[in-house]
C-alpha cells in the first residue's frame, strides 16, 4: 500500500491513537499526526496503517454531528 501526505489513517495496533493524518512520507518512514497521540514516525517496514474509511476502530462514524 502507499501512503501519502494527507491521507487519514488508523494504526491497526494503536486504535486508540485514534484517526491520524499523514504528514510526510520519506522512504519507509511516515510522519503522522494522530489525535490522541500526537506526532508519530511510523517505519511503515513494520506497521501497515490502515486507510481511514470513515469508520473509527470503535464502530463509530469519524464525523461530529454539529446539528
Amino acid at each position: 500500500m502507499f501512503i501519502v501526505p494527507g491521507a487519514l489513517v488508523n494504526h491497526p495496533l494503536q486504535p486508540a491513537w485514534g484517526v491520524g493524518q499523514v504528514q510526510s512520507v520519506i522512504g519507509n518512514r511516515a510522519t503522522v499526526n494522530f489525535e490522541h497521540a500526537g506526532k508519530v514516525v511510523i517505519n511503515t517496514d513494520r506497521v501497515t496503517l490502515d486507510i481511514f474509511d470513515g469508520v473509527a476502530p470503535d464502530g463509530k462514524s469519524g464525523q461530529t454531528d454539529n446539528g
